[in-house]
């Protein structure tokens, strides 16, 4: 929607949410559930306030598809990416594609853009297949496995050895709890009104600090090791240190490499491994879909699959993009209004946080037949239609620069699984907790049934 200056002006304010202060903080708690809550009750563009202006701004809350594209198509100067949660992360974690503010961001972005170019992943196939592969065929026929643990196991493996250049070894259950535990420590901190400086050793803050040395010392380790072997296969780490500053073209500080991988390390996991988990989950509670995919991946060879995977498995691709939609690891995208903008036809001034709120608009019955079910058909017909109300990896110039990656790697991942083995789930449900990203809330079992591929 393009609106100047003055047109902005006539719009209505976004109204506010009809929710009392106990109600709208324990629905801030949790994003992804608490945009339904605040949706519910307000309407697809509201706005929650937690505190006084200068405590804290209002929180304009967008679920509607024009109101998602309203923000996330705005650029600079209307909007920039620091808000809370990035900024507190920045302080933690180090500066980054995800985290920075948009002058950083531009040239960030230009420099790693090369490594996730559709050639570029194609290179990568054999070796994702392969690797998922292996994993499937170590479960013994009759086992119980946890899918949200294989998952990561997969994933981190794909990541490690694809992309970064080093053996994940222990290091995925090594990991994963931490990080999730210092996800939840800058969520809390990104939406607390009052918050202790930084500089307070608190419990958590001494926990974050302590392991974020962990994480950023495997990073260097990473750095070392291929700046040590120059035949060492390592896309991203080697276009960091190839990488020049568009304006300066000084290289990235090691440091600054080390803060990257670490923030890649992090969210590549969680996406890729929390996807495939669901569709696993979600193909072990349906045995007619499991067949669907199983027949789709049957008819095709191990040598196409390798080459181009996605485009001769639509219906498990479908099986995927379904996944995001219930399953996807977003809750939540936000942003900072820079300057008073339209949204979906109200008016959001300057200053404000901007959510939309993507777990909510991939459950809205307005928007999804039958929205809880899971059906990989309703992707039948392609993204297109639906492209402002489907939002797994965002959406704007600011989306997930890993997009093409992640769909890849979970497609090769699922075919192969489903190829060697047949699971079935024993759980009903999916648990879910959203500390900063969506992920397993407990462990989901499931039986394997092996397969002669």
């Amino acid at each position: 929607m393009s609106t100047d200056a003055t047109d902005v002006d006539r719009l209505p304010p976004a109204p506010d949410v009809p929710l009392s202060l106990r109600e709208r903080i324990a629905a801030i708690q949790v994003a992804h559930s608490g945009c339904e809550t605040f949706r519910d009750a307000g309407g697809p563009v509201t706005t929650v306030r937690i505190a006084p202006k200068w405590m804290m701004p209002p929180i304009v809350v967008v679920t509607s598809p024009q109101g998602a594209r309203d923000v996330l198509t705005a650029t600079y100067p209307a909007v920039d990416r620091d808000f809370p949660f990035m900024t507190e992360q920045q302080k933690l974690n180090g500066g980054s594609l995800l985290n920075f503010s948009h002058k950083e961001w531009v040239g960030r972005r230009r420099m790693l853009q090369p490594v996730f170019t559709t050639a570029r992943i194609a290179e990568l196939n054999e070796q994702m297949y392969d690797i998922a592969t292996d994993a499937a065929t170590s479960w013994r026929d009759g086992s119980e496995i946890d899918l949200d643990r294989e998952s990561r196991r997969i994933t981190m493996r794909v990541l490690g050895r694809t992309i970064m250049g080093f053996e994940p070894g222990s290091y995925t259950d090594e990991l994963v709890d931490p990080l999730r535990r210092i996800s939840k420590y800058i969520a809390d901190r990104g939406r607390a009104p009052v918050k202790l400086p930084s500089w307070v050793p608190t419990r958590e803050r001494r926990f974050a600090v302590k392991f974020n040395k962990v994480a950023h010392d495997l990073a260097a380790q990473i750095l070392q090791d291929c700046r040590t072997d120059p035949q060492l296969s390592a896309p991203l780490v080697r276009a960091m240190m190839e990488a020049r500053d568009p304006e300066t073209s000084e290289p990235l500080t090691d440091e600054e490499i080390c803060h990257e991988l670490v923030i890649f390390l992090a969210s590549g996991l969680e996406t890729t491994a929390t996807t495939l988990a669901y569709a696993l989950w979600a193909l072990g509670r349906h045995p007619e879909i499991f067949d669907r995919v199983a027949a789709e991946v049957a008819a095709v060879d191990e040598a196409a699959l390798r080459t181009n995977p996605r485009s001769h498995l639509p219906y498990t691709v479908s099986v995927i993009q379904e996944a995001l939609r219930l399953g996807g690891p977003t809750p939540a995208v936000m942003r900072i209004a820079r300057q008073d903008m339209a949204v979906d036809g109200f008016r959001v001034d300057a200053g404000s946080m901007l959510m939309v709120g993507v777990y909510a608009m991939h459950r809205d019955p307005q928007l999804w037949d039958r929205p809880l079910e899971f059906d990989p058909d309703r992707f039948s017909g392609g993204r297109s239609r639906m492209q402002w109300q489907f939002l797994p990896f965002g959406g704007g110039p600011r989306s997930c620069i890993g997009e093409f990656f992640a769909l890849t790697a979970a497609t090769l991942e699922l075919a192969s699984i489903v190829r060697h083995c047949r699971l079935t789930s024993r759980n009903a449900t999916f648990p879910i907790t959203a500390p900063l990203t969506i992920v397993p809330d407990g462990p989901i079992p499931a039986l394997v049934q092996t397969v002669n591929a």
